[in-house]
């Protein structure tokens, strides 16, 4: 696939996110796109971002649990970009533009030293993190009713729509992130649980994967990132107004409202 099909692709998901109308799924075309043609027409919107004057702040990790890739027919994660624009604390009421969210638990990291891959471990994660902190990833996808192939959901930047952070943070080897445990709740409701090593089994070797993965392609995760691990359990749909509450016990919580 050529440059300039690639960045139609991606013109084409930038104005489904600008309009805020969600296109059918570019995999429905007949052309195969591959997974490292995927990544670039990603990389044309990152590209785009920045030009516009956003700031990648971090990255998301997706596709985390044995049931999302066999569901995609993959055998690893994928990622995506996370920009300031689309960070969101605690308290706060999330007015990102958004098509069809769904809400993930996570934990998300924040380093305070480079990872360098290849070959990094999850104690090698660990010991270049400051904090761990709880984390609301607020997925949302350009496809029309998540008819997503992987294909699809790497070109639209991991399905990311914007992320909120927890206010209360804690050094990793404070906590057990195996079995820490999350409770979900919209609008007062518990709605999913899960514990840390529902994301390949330590959710550090999510992060470990995904600075090994970026060694492959020539770049590194970055002392400050934000790394979102991976949701603990399936996403849930939300609506405009809704209340959403994330509880990681000792790790403190999350709150956020979605905008009316």
């Amino acid at each position: 696939m050529s440059i300039g099909t690639s960045s139609r692709y991606a013109e084409r998901l930038f104005q489904a996110q600008q309009n805020l109308s969600p296109i059918p799924p570019i995999t429905s075309e007949g052309a195969e796109i591959t997974m490292e043609t995927a990544y670039a027409i990603q990389l044309h919107n990152v590209e785009r971002r920045l030009a516009a004057g956003d700031r990648v702040v971090g990255h998301k990790i997706g596709l985390t649990s044995k049931p999302m890739q066999a569901m995609l027919g993959v055998d690893e994660p994928d990622f995506g970009h996370l920009f300031a624009s689309m960070q969101y604390q605690s308290g706060d009421t999330v007015d990102y533009p958004l098509i069809q969210p769904r809400v993930e638990p996570e934990l998300a990291f924040l380093l305070q030293d480079d990872l360098i891959g290849p070959n990094v471990s999850v104690q090698d994660v660990l010991r270049a993190t400051r904090y761990v902190l709880p984390a609301i990833e607020i997925i949302d996808s350009r496809i029309a009713d998540w008819r997503i192939q992987l294909a699809d959901t790497i070109a639209d930047n991991a399905s990311l729509g914007c992320f909120v952070l927890g206010d209360a943070v804690r050094a990793p080897e404070e906590v057990n992130l195996t079995t820490i445990g999350g409770v979900l709740r919209v609008n007062g409701a518990i709605v999913q649980t899960g514990a840390g090593g529902a994301v390949m089994g330590h959710p550090a070797a999510a992060v470990a994967w995904l600075a090994n993965k970026l060694s492959s392609l020539g770049t590194e995760l970055k002392a400050g990132e934000v790394i979102l691990s991976g949701a603990i359990s399936a996403a849930v749909t939300v609506q405009p107004g809704d209340r959403v509450s994330l509880s990681f016990g000792p790790l403190g919580k999350v709150d956020l409202m979605m905008k009316a």
